[in-house]
């Protein structure tokens, strides 16, 4: 029993946050009697949900899918460009500096380029969460792989390995864990595109449903977008947290946290004894 309360400890700190701020959000409409239409309380906000239930849905998943996507693809095309750089200086110095130079760039302005590209569809909601999303997932794949101790490298090019087995039974498990705290930070930044994507042209999704209410004054639909992104956005970041936990299990953050979780007493303790020691 003290083992499942343990385990599910990230689940009830969320829940417990997020119970909080509905409370906050609840007691500041009341105390300050705000209006409906600048801010609409909680109560009115379920009702708003449970009122078109579908319709919310079928717009959070255009969301999620054109999400997932450009996530995807951010993701497989990272990987592609960190291994160019690490195996080419002239990729380095080349593709480097044009995606600091494009990460700097608005990505609102890029957004009609990529509509007149690629159209109001998809594809062009994707471009633009690549262009957010791809950033973090090279700087931190590059890192990675640039970390191996050179030894182990040295040591495997004495036994005769090849290139590809260096890079992937060497470098690439050192790179996962600056790969996935990227790609933590990706999943974040592709709601983010996704909903930019959508203000500049799109039809459906949650982007476009707050375009909508907003020509119609409708804070309450609005609020009801935004706590659905907010879900979204939590939901796809702890999944990212999942695959982590699952493909890395020997990295010393979630080991330090399933020994305290096997011997709560043990931390505690050890302070304790840290203490007498000085």
């Amino acid at each position: 029993m003290l083992r499942i309360w343990q385990a599910t400890e990230a689940a009830r700190t969320f829940a417990a946050v997020i119970l909080g701020c509905i409370v906050l959000w609840a007691l500041c409409v009341w105390l300050f009697d705000l209006p409906k239409f600048l801010v609409p309380s909680p109560h009115t906000v379920l009702q708003e949900f449970l009122e078109k239930p579908q319709f919310y849905f079928a717009n959070s998943l255009s969301t999620l899918w054109v999400s997932l996507g450009g996530f995807g693809l951010a993701v497989l095309g990272g990987l592609v460009l960190s291994i160019g750089i690490i195996r080419s200086v002239w990729l380095e110095r080349t593709l480097y500096t044009l995606l600091v130079g494009l990460n700097s760039l608005p990505k609102v302005a890029l957004a009609p380029l990529f509509v007149i590209w690629f159209g109001t569809g998809a594809i062009s909601k994707m471009a633009v969460v690549i262009s957010i999303a791809i950033f973090p997932i090279v700087i931190g794949t590059v890192l990675g792989l640039r970390s191996i101790d050179p030894e182990l490298i040295n040591m495997a090019r004495a036994m005769r390995a090849p290139q590809k087995r260096i890079l992937w039974k060497l470098r690439f498990p050192q790179a996962l864990p600056s790969l996935l705290s990227g790609m933590k930070v990706s999943i974040s930044l592709a709601l983010v595109g996704t909903v930019v994507g959508e203000f500049i042209a799109g039809n459906k999704g949650l982007g476009s449903t707050i375009l909508a209410a907003q020509g119609t004054f409708d804070t309450t639909q609005v609020f009801v977008c935004i706590v659905l992104l907010g879900v979204l956005g939590a939901i796809l970041f702890y999944a990212i947290d999942l695959v982590e936990r699952y493909l890395i299990p020997w990295h010393p953050s979630h080991r330090g946290h399933k020994q305290q979780a096997a011997n709560p007493q043990r931390a505690p303790a050890a302070q304790g004894h840290a203490g007498v020691a000085h």
